[in-house]
């Protein structure tokens, strides 16, 4: 059963036999929905992809140990749970492992990471699999709900109607009431593509993507598809644009308001991937000799609500609440990781939480975001996870965040120390 929370720098980095450890944490490529490799593939096929490549990076662990998996997705149909579970046995899960999907919109695989470690932490389970997937191009359609659906709400229930405000329109409000403007969109928009550009270049994506075979068919400009078929193995994400630039982004026009400052170049964009993250308790990878596996642990995560007519504001809200509850502050963490859904949102959130210096020294989005990698939905989360630990590592720090705004207006962040 789980303790008292450990709280202060030397608590949290202390290992303890009821921790929340990481055996792996790996993700598919990130590719552009409708034109990028991974657009004819099914989400299922991604989730069993990364889930095949969980088990073979563990080939010490049975597993028939692991008995719940829980995914995020936020579009496929029925929540993706019939399916999901499908490709959980096609990857070599056996049946007595258990499976159910999360949905908390852009943090669903977060959350689902955190309910696998509260599992574990409770006693309920002792190994798990927390991740997501995401497949827009099958999936996403942009159907507006009615602004008139409850058309009794009075102008006090605002609130309730800006829950379906189009997430475009939550940053043109954020850009506005917080001072953002395109220009510096643009430029971290650019920022983020040139750090992804070098990343990839340097190979630094390697350790955390898994391949994926699948088939492809080529689109002409009209959207038609032409050619055969093909058999592929996609290995890179490849929506990273190498030659971004300040003149082109200057160029594009406002995507979401006639006068906006937010573009399809300064917004993350919409993706297909999955990602995977393998759980236990530290006593029980003790039991199972698996202690030199363990890679990193989880320590906890936070919530909180905002306004759902400026959402993208959620990490500056959630943060220094996740940091509060583990007597932590700013300068106590080594790396962050904060989505870019939108360049107005992120911006702001630096700002707000005084993470512009390290912005500047690497320690935020170092190897670009969302608006270079792309943002699939449900897996995002855990996308920034199997980022985050190699990252990490490779610059010798302890601890990290991820953090990511909610759609309708929520933030949700985690805390991690790699071992």
């Amino acid at each position: 059963m789980a303790g008292p929370l450990k709280k202060g720098l030397s608590n949290i980095l202390k290992k303890y036999p009821d921790d929340i450890v990481i055996l792996s944490s790996l993700r598919t490529p990130i590719t552009r929905s409708y034109k990028g490799g991974l657009k004819d593939a099914y989400p299922e096929e991604l989730l069993s992809t990364v889930l095949r490549a969980t088990l073979a990076a563990n080939p010490n662990l049975d597993p028939s140990l692991i008995e719940d998996v829980a995914v995020g997705v936020v579009l496929s149909e029925l929540g993706g749970s019939k399916a999901g579970r499908m490709a959980a046995n096609h990857a070599g899960l056996p049946t007595s492992t258990s499976f159910y999907t999360v949905n908390r919109a852009c943090s669903s695989s977060l959350s689902a990471i955190t309910a696998v470690s509260h599992q574990i932490q409770s006693g309920m389970i002792n190994i798990g699999i927390g991740g997501g997937t995401e497949s827009m191009t099958r999936n996403y359609a942009s159907k507006a709900i009615p602004i008139d659906l409850w058309p009794e709400l009075k102008d006090a229930e605002k609130d309730v109607k800006d829950c379906i405000m189009p997430m475009g329109l939550t940053s043109e409000n954020v850009a506005e009431r917080y001072n953002v403007s395109r220009e510096d969109q643009d430029a971290f928009a650019v920022a983020s593509h040139q750090r992804a550009t070098k990343a990839q270049a340097e190979g630094l994506f390697e350790k955390e993507i898994v391949p994926v075979e699948t088939r492809f068919q080529e689109v002409n400009k009209a959207g038609e598809k032409v050619g055969d078929l093909q058999q592929v193995t996609v290995s890179k994400d490849d929506g990273i644009r190498t030659n971004a630039s300040l003149e082109g982004m200057a160029k594009l026009k406002p995507a979401f308001k006639k006068d906006g400052t937010s573009t399809a170049g300064n917004s993350s964009q919409i993706s297909d991937g999955a990602a995977a993250t393998l759980l236990l308790r530290r006593n029980t990878a003790t039991e199972l000799g698996l202690t030199s596996s363990i890679i990193g642990k989880w320590v906890g995560s936070a919530v909180a609500g905002c306004a759902p007519d400026e959402m993208g504001i959620g990490p500056a809200i959630v943060i220094p609440k996740l940091l509060e509850k583990h007597g932590l502050k700013n300068e106590d963490i080594g790396l962050w990781e904060i989505n870019e859904a939108f360049a107005s949102q992120a911006i702001y959130c630096l700002r707000k939480l005084g993470l512009e210096s390290a912005m500047e020294e690497g320690r935020v989005n170092p190897k670009g975001g969302a608006i270079a990698l792309g943002h699939p939905l449900g897996a995002t989360g855990a996308r920034m996870l199997a980022g985050l630990l190699p990252e990490m590592e490779r610059q010798g720090l302890q601890t990290g965040v991820i953090s990511m705004c909610v759609g309708t207006g929520m933030g949700m962040a985690g805390l991690f120390v790699r071992e």
